[in-house]
């Protein structure tokens, strides 16, 4: 009954359509990710084996921190605990949940959505501060609505909200300053991190 809050939205397109829905967004993900390396592959530098484990440090290092953060500012500033939403699962089905939740929804969100939101922004005002607000504020607070829409959706409170929008702003900006293997390993470590604590 869980489910990634992203498949909604896929699964409801491309059903639609006749589709299976992850198979097609498997064909999309590696057809706009063929895309993207022709278009860039003068600017990708060689492959550095040391870059993984710093990448994996800086993920964890913000996985960590944003978890502890956001936690705080609703505990102690609003007076708000966040919920949470997951079900009783097995520990190795909560483990492939996280890695799945890490890569499926930072490609939708971050790589698709911002992408998207970024290019109508800047289409719309010629103030590029602007369009990098919009398209991050936007995003996140479809990133947490997502999750409450559908007949798997989670009951919508205030708490789960805001800690979903916030956790999916920090996610966007990382997104826009560190890239999306840097988002996608800390939205994938924090759910461990959860997971290892529950």
């Amino acid at each position: 009954m869980v489910r990634i809050s992203v498949d909604v939205w896929f699964k409801t397109m491309f059903q639609g359509l006749g589709i299976n829905a992850i198979t097609a967004t498997f064909l999309v993900a590696a057809a706009v990710g063929a895309v993207i390396i022709f278009r860039k592959r003068k600017e990708l530098p060689r492959l550095n084996k040391n870059y993984f484990g710093l990448m994996f440090l800086e993920s964890a290092t913000y996985a960590v921190f944003i978890g502890l953060f956001i936690g705080f500012f609703l505990e102690f500033l609003l007076n708000m605990q966040p919920d949470s939403p997951i079900e009783q699962l097995s520990k190795f089905q909560l483990f492939a949940l996280s890695l799945g939740a890490g890569l499926y929804e930072e490609l939708f969100f971050r790589v698709i959505l911002v992408s998207g939101l970024l290019f109508l922004f800047n289409r719309l005002t010629n103030r590029k501060k602007f369009a990098y607000f919009f398209a991050v504020v936007v995003a996140a607070l479809l990133f947490s609505a997502v999750h409450y829409v559908g007949h798997y959706g989670d009951f919508f409170t205030l708490k789960s909200f805001l800690f979903r929008f916030l956790f999916g702003l920090a996610l966007n900006l990382i997104y826009v300053t560190r890239g999306f293997g840097i988002a996608a390993w800390t939205h994938a470590l924090y759910d461990l991190v959860v997971i290892a604590n529950m």
